[in-house]
């Protein structure tokens, strides 16, 4: 009986069943269909980018999706489930603005978005008008002012036309960028980062590997004031490209592939990167398959402690867990990795070659990735190149990644400037708000906000900016993807 009213409960709360939208010359209008009238709040952020309708006590469908919509005034809407209610974002393109009314039979709110009233041509507020309208003005006008103010100092940058440029915190500048082309709107968030303030690292997701995670997640994971998504990655986490973090190689890859490292007196080198490693045992050396990545048939695998407590391997190998150069102890499969050491993980004819191998044998292990890779604390490598010096220059070819840049997708990047800042930035695609880039566009457009060096990184519906822990673009999953790995900027 108890479980049947709590289902009657949940059942009468308001359901939120569809998110509607119509743009025109007066107003941009937002519907949403509801089951039956819900109490709602009206919420303006205070720089004017969005304002949130807040439904209480609903609920989301169970078939709702999230919305493709964009006009005149709206770049986008997004819903989420908060605790007993559900938040409708809405993304703004301009300074508007905002009314909410109800109509009934059957039951709806509609969210109307106007131009704000020119200055010196409103009106004074009638006799008996509600307070909370003044202030709504007051708050209105405030963010057009502030977004007056953002275009401004966008332009005294010389960042592009429909960029608007905001300081969140000192060293850290915001610069969003919404502009209709000749065939649809194409909308990136950049984060310009002062290296005299801030420090960039590489973060896992989970903290280890394999390991997903959001990036809004790995952000707040290790306290960082912003964050980006980085790597490839298999479908477990597994990072595909090498790297780096904290001065241990954490993922490996064969194929000479772009990336950034941080060096250690925190500069910033962008080229190519290739890992080749070896062990050896009694005078045998063997080459090293992987580092933290999944054992293949006939291969030497290493784990070292950020793949977890265990190799999480099968029976069918053989494994010598390595402390302080020596062999500590011998088993088949997902042995303990120790803190201080690793473990050597071998199948097939690769197992063969160390099968006398005993317990307290001497072990060599060789890892290199070339000068300056070896100094470099932190690594990414992803690609492709997108800018070398100032000059576009994208290398899908040499890096076997043409597949990549087919269509126009939502991009990631990372890159250095000429104003000698970091760049963190992403363009929306797959969505009404936003077509996205082909590659060679994203190297136009990150050289129009100042990049020198930029490297491609993950993206598609993995493409994510985060700062202050708010996500600031629209993911094109409709939501966050887990990642394998973020780079995150932290205060020095």
């Amino acid at each position: 009986m108890l479980l049947t009213a709590l289902q009657g409960a949940a059942l009468a709360a308001p359901q939120l069943g569809g998110v509607r939208f119509h743009s025109g010359a007066a107003r941009d209008r937002v519907v949403l269909d509801l089951s039956e009238a819900s109490d709602y709040e009206l919420d303006t952020a205070a720089d004017g980018k969005s304002v949130t309708v807040v439904l209480k006590g609903a609920k989301a469908g169970h078939s709702l999706k999230q919305p493709a919509v964009a006009g005149k005034r709206v770049k986008g809407v997004r819903w989420a489930t908060s605790g007993s209610e559900v938040r409708v974002v809405v993304s703004l393109a301009t300074a508007c603005k905002a009314s909410v009314g109800q109509l009934k039979n059957p039951p709806r709110l509609f969210l109307d978005l106007t131009d704000p009233v020119a200055a010196g041509t409103a009106r004074q507020p009638a006799a008996g008008k509600a307070a909370g309208e003044a202030a709504a003005a007051e708050k209105t006008a405030a963010a057009a002012k502030a977004a007056a103010a953002a275009k401004a100092a966008a332009a005294a940058l010389g960042l592009p036309e429909g960029t608007e440029a905001v300081q969140l915190a000192a060293g850290l500048m915001r610069f969003d960028y919404h502009v209709w082309q000749d065939d649809g709107w194409i909308t990136a968030y950049f984060l310009d980062v002062d290296p005299a303030v801030y420090r960039l690292k590489v973060a896992l997701g989970g903290g280890k590997i394999p390991g997903l995670a959001t990036t809004s997640a790995i952000s707040d994971s290790v306290n960082a004031v912003a964050a980006i998504n980085a790597s490839f990655f298999n479908w477990n986490g597994d990072l595909i490209g090498v790297t780096k973090t904290n001065g241990e190689v954490v993922g490996t890859m064969y194929i000479p592939r772009s990336a950034m490292g941080i060096l250690p007196n925190g500069q910033a080198y962008f080229g190519t990167v290739t890992y080749s490693g070896s062990v050896t045992i009694g005078g045998v050396t063997q080459y090293v398959g992987g580092v933290d990545a999944e054992r293949g048939a006939d291969s030497l695998v290493i784990y070292n402690r950020y793949y977890g407590p265990r190799t999480r391997t099968n029976a069918y190998g053989r494994e010598l867990t390595v402390v302080h150069g020596r062999v500590t102890a011998i088993g088949k499969g997902d042995s303990a990795i120790p803190a201080d050491g690793c473990v050597i993980s071998l199948h097939g004819a690769a197992a063969d070659i160390y099968s006398q191998v005993q317990v307290g044998d001497a072990v060599t292990i060789d890892e290199t990735l070339g000068a300056p890779w070896d100094r470099a604390t932190e690594i990414v490598s992803v690609g492709p190149c997108l800018l070398k010096d100032g000059v576009i220059h994208v290398t899908t070819a040499e890096e076997q990644l043409g597949e990549i840049d087919r269509h126009r997708e939502p991009r990631s990047a990372i890159a250095t400037t000429t104003r000698g800042t970091y760049l963190l930035a992403v363009v929306d695609g797959r969505q009404q708000s936003s077509h996205g880039c082909t590659l060679t566009e994203w190297a136009q457009l990150l050289k129009a906000f100042g990049a020198k060096d930029a490297l491609n990184l993950d993206g598609g519906g993995s493409s994510e900016l985060v700062a202050g822990g708010q996500v600031l673009n629209s993911p094109s999953d409709g939501r966050e993807r887990g990642v394998g790995s973020a780079i995150v900027v932290l205060r020095k």
